[in-house]
């Protein structure tokens, strides 16, 4: 798999969990437990795709 690939398959995964974060949030009583996971999954995502275009620039 190419690295532009593997990007693009990342941020999909990126784009999914926010859905899924809205869509958490927009129900009452909405497990915050959950939405934090989420969140978390999200940014160690943000973070290998920022790590993956840093070292592809080199």
């Amino acid at each position: 798999m190419s690295l532009e690939a593997h990007l693009d398959e990342l941020a999909e995964k990126h784009r999914e969990l926010d859905r899924r974060i809205e869509k958490e949030e927009a129900h009452p009583g909405s497990d915050d437990i959950s939405i934090h996971e989420l969140k978390k999954q999200k940014l160690q995502l943000k973070d290998r795709i920022e790590q993956l275009r840093a070292s592809a620039a080199e």
